[in-house]
């Protein structure tokens, strides 16, 4: 790191920019595929505006669709030319070329849309950096352990390591390991940008947990990226070590939404990995309760032999589920999970601590801040946002 003596505070207009060309080799439209039930933008424009650290946020794009993602995801969008949305044209041109239409601009944070684990708070650390502890630059970076040797070209050349002793291999509890840019983030002066010196003047690096350091580049990374946005994404809320309850809508979470009538009787069905989830979750001393707007009958309930309290023909979802919190002695909506798929479930999606809501939830549910499931309703969301909520309650403090 470099010096790190603190200077004034500097001031002036900070602006998140997000760079997001419509043209990706890699992968068409990466910035605006599905990630987790949300387009790829998404995740770091609600990190950067949740931080509320930012006098501006906005996505600097040539593309209809990415333009479109990005204001409803709260972002303002600079139009960039044709000059600097080729194959060849490197961020710092772009950023350029973003100045020379925002005067306004002192300061830029270049976040990529390509880390979808960032957190506010590293944004809000990272802005300290570069307002109060005078940097002109800082970088985000991770930690790896790692050993390197170096490159042969000729098949009779004799490799040799790098960064460490072969005859005495260090444990890595016994190795700091290496830092290495991640990519997710970096801030500069708007005097870096003119002068196209980027990593200049008062350099400073800020390190990221791994488990945030997520970077995707190739399609082969999307799968393992999902996992690692559920487990370890930002959600708009804080994840709590603590939930007492779940509440799960019964119409299109445990069954798929669907109603089967035969004369005057009703059938409906459930998955039986759903049922599975739901055990597993009482295991873990949390209490689960099913509700449905529909009048369902009573004979219904019983012959669905669920291991948990239904409660049908619910018209205030809000209230109900407050009347169980106080008769649990639960005092705050943080110690509360919900799931829900409808329109009528989104004020408890919102006040929820954890909240979920199957692959096929309607729009208004899945755009809360929620875990969006991999299944659809009736066919395991319910089990996968129960492992979602055990792995928020046994994640260790990093």
């Amino acid at each position: 790191m470099t010096d790190r003596r603190v200077s004034s505070a500097r001031r002036g207009h900070l602006t998140a920019l997000v760079l997001a060309r419509g043209g990706s080799k890699g992968i068409p439209l990466k910035n605006i595929k599905l990630l987790a039930g949300k387009p790829l933008i998404a995740w770091v424009l609600k990190a950067a505006i949740d931080s509320q650290c930012f006098d501006s946020v906005w996505v600097s794009t040539d593309n209809d669709e990415i333009e479109n993602v990005a204001k409803h995801f709260g972002a303002q969008v600079h139009r960039r030319s044709t000059q600097v949305s080729k194959d060849t044209t490197s961020s710092l041109e772009t950023i350029q070329e973003f100045l020379l239409h925002h005067p306004e601009v002192d300061i830029v944070g270049n976040i990529q849309a390509t880390s979808p684990c960032l957190h506010p708070s590293d944004l809000r650390k990272v802005v300290d950096m570069i307002r109060n502890q005078g940097y002109d630059f800082v970088m985000s970076v991770v930690r790896h352990h790692l050993f390197r040797w170096k490159e042969v070209k000729g098949s009779g050349e004799t490799t040799v390591s790098e960064n460490f002793n072969p005859s005495h291999r260090p444990r890595r509890q016994d190795w700091r390991g290496e830092l290495y840019e991640n990519g997710s983030f970096y801030f500069m002066t708007r005097e870096i940008i003119t002068k196209g010196e980027l990593q200049s003047g008062k350099v400073a690096y800020y390190e990221m947990k791994p488990e945030h350091s997520v970077d995707i580049d190739i399609d082969l990374d999307w799968p393992i990226a999902e996992q690692r946005v559920k487990r370890f994404g930002y959600f708009g809320k804080s994840n709590p070590k603590v939930v007492k309850m779940l509440v799960c809508n019964i119409d299109g979470c445990l069954t798929d939404g669907k109603v089967y009538v035969n004369y005057d009787q009703e059938l409906i069905s459930y998955s039986l990995q759903d049922l599975d989830g739901i055990k597993l979750l009482k295991e873990n001393n949390v209490e689960v309760y099913l509700i449905s707007r529909r009048n369902i009958s009573s004979i219904l309930i019983t012959t669905l032999n669920l291991p948990c309290k239904v409660e049908p023909n619910v018209s205030n979802k809000k209230e109900l589920v407050e009347k169980w919190m106080a008769e649990q002695g639960v005092t705050d909506w943080t110690q509360i999970a919900y799931m829900g798929c409808d329109y009528s479930d989104v004020e408890c999606l919102k006040l929820a601590g954890t909240s979920g809501v199957p692959a096929d939830a309607s729009v208004p549910a899945i755009m809360t801040d929620n875990f969006v499931c991999k299944y659809n309703g009736g066919n395991g969301a319910i089990q996968e946002f129960a492992e979602h909520i055990i792995t928020l309650i046994n994640e260790p403090a990093s």
